[in-house]
């Protein structure tokens, strides 16, 4: 059997999906632990709402956003599998170093190096994926590959916090870096490169400049509606991320383990602090809902993609309109049987904007540019999402504090939702635009 023939066999597209979706959930763990460790860091290092929120969000997103453009460049040019491997293998140093730390500054530089990681991650991915299946599946594999987030956002909880109650925060930040160190060589030589464009009739060969894409993506407006609009989305879903688990421990921490009695005791034990339970309890809402969201959206908006192709626009937009009353339910809601269910919806209409949205980046440019054009996309989405969205929820936390108290990330939160409104507002505009914009695949002959 050929390199070719083993590339095309649905059971290897199936494995390289699972390999790249593994790799993903490394990604996101190494990027989200320290939402749940941010609780001892906090106590250890002394800091801030506000500070945490510079440490976990502007100093990842500095790096992770401006390295992935020169970054996806070279991967638009050579082997997009080595690229993932290398950046796999480098986050997951810098992860390992977290826990070496010894202050708040220390700590701020190598989340700096986790960003500089995971910077030649995910475009790339994209890129593969788009090329191991063909147009009418890629919202729903993309959509899949993005399991990741989820899956890796809810273990990055739970083993944090538990790792964190058994042994301390620096252990977490040293196991998952390792392991991820022990990943790298596994995937590289297992996954093969695919013939780009090998769907959409584009030359592998044919090699274009940053200026060439970014000139292609002036003339599609649909890519900087759906990229700010995806940024909005951003601020408020990465926001979330990193402050939900703090939001637990202080607003419901009494009451979290009357709410999670069910489980038995050798997975949380008796004497287990909130912590532990906040990590159970937001673990298992980030897990559900959000495989849940991205695969109705992956799977909606192929449906009905394939007959209007802006619904790649609107269903992600019909999302973001129905998650806002539910998070204010959530936010709200002093009981947590109502918070579960109120968070675990929005939670998936909240992330199930990335299959449509990615697929048409993937769409609305040659092969040849994609790794390029989705790299401008994450250092447009990443900047203001990853960047401002920590931030801004931790800032209005503190300038809060004085009216409300332990309360003031309850409604520090809820103040964010107004840029779900922004998303689909941006978003609905996106439709139009992405009917003119979108490039079609020639049919095969018969």
């Amino acid at each position: 059997m050929t390199a070719d023939t083993a590339i095309g066999t649905a059971g290897y597209r199936a494995f390289v999906l699972v390999m790249l979706i593994v790799v993903y959930t490394f990604n996101f763990i190494d990027r989200q632990i320290i939402g749940i460790l941010a609780i001892p860091i906090q106590q250890e290092l002394g800091v801030s709402d506000t500070m945490i929120g510079l440490m976990r969000g502007v100093s990842f997103a500095i790096f992770y956003s401006t390295l992935g453009v020169p970054i996806a460049w070279l991967a638009d040019r050579s082997n997009r599998v080595r690229i993932i491997g290398a950046a796999l293998a480098l986050w997951s140093v810098m992860t390992a170093t977290c826990g070496l730390v010894g202050s708040a500054v220390q700590l701020f530089f190598a989340r700096m190096g986790v960003g500089v990681g995971e910077a030649g991650g995910i475009a790339p991915s994209y890129s593969v994926v788009a090329d191991y299946f063909p147009p009418e599946r890629r919202a729903r594999m993309l959509a899949i590959y993005s399991f990741g987030i989820p899956i890796g956002g809810a273990v990055g909880i739970v083993f944090g916090g538990v790792i964190a109650t058994v042994l301390d925060w620096r252990a977490a930040f040293l196991i998952v870096g390792l392991a991820g160190l022990v990943l790298a060589p596994l995937f590289l030589w297992s996954v093969r490169e695919p013939q780009r464009g090998r769907f959409d009739g584009s030359a592998s060969g044919v090699r274009v400049s940053v200026g060439e894409v970014a000139r292609t993506l002036l003339a599609r407006r649909s890519f900087w509606t759906l990229a700010f609009g995806a940024a909005c989305s951003s601020i408020m879903g990465y926001g979330l991320f990193a402050w939900l688990p703090a939001f637990f421990v202080r607003s419901h921490g009494n009451a979290l383990p009357q709410a999670l009695a069910w489980l038995p005791a050798w997975i949380v034990p008796l004497d287990a602090g909130p912590l532990l339970y906040a990590s159970y309890f937001y673990g298992l809402i980030v897990l559900i809902g959000g495989c849940l969201g991205l695969f109705l959206g992956g799977y909606l908006a192929d449906r009905l993609g394939q007959r209007d192709r802006g619904a790649y626009a609107l269903v992600p937009a019909v999302a973001f309109l129905a998650a806002v009353p539910c998070y204010l339910a959530g936010i709200l809601s002093p009981a947590l049987g109502t918070v579960f269910v109120a968070l675990l919806v929005p939670t998936a209409l909240g992330i199930a904007w990335i299959g449509p949205a990615v697929t048409a980046f993937q769409n609305i440019v040659p092969a040849t540019m994609r790794t390029t054009a989705t790299a401008l996309f994450l250092l447009v989405n990443n900047l203001v999402g990853i960047g401002l969205g920590d931030l801004l929820i931790g800032a209005l936390s503190d300038a809060m504090h004085a009216r409300f108290g332990q309360e003031s990330l309850r409604y520090s939160i809820l103040a964010g939702t107004g840029f779900y409104l922004l998303a689909a507002g941006l978003f609905f505009a996106s439709a139009p635009r992405l009917r003119h914009d979108w490039i079609e695949a020639p049919r095969p002959a018969a």
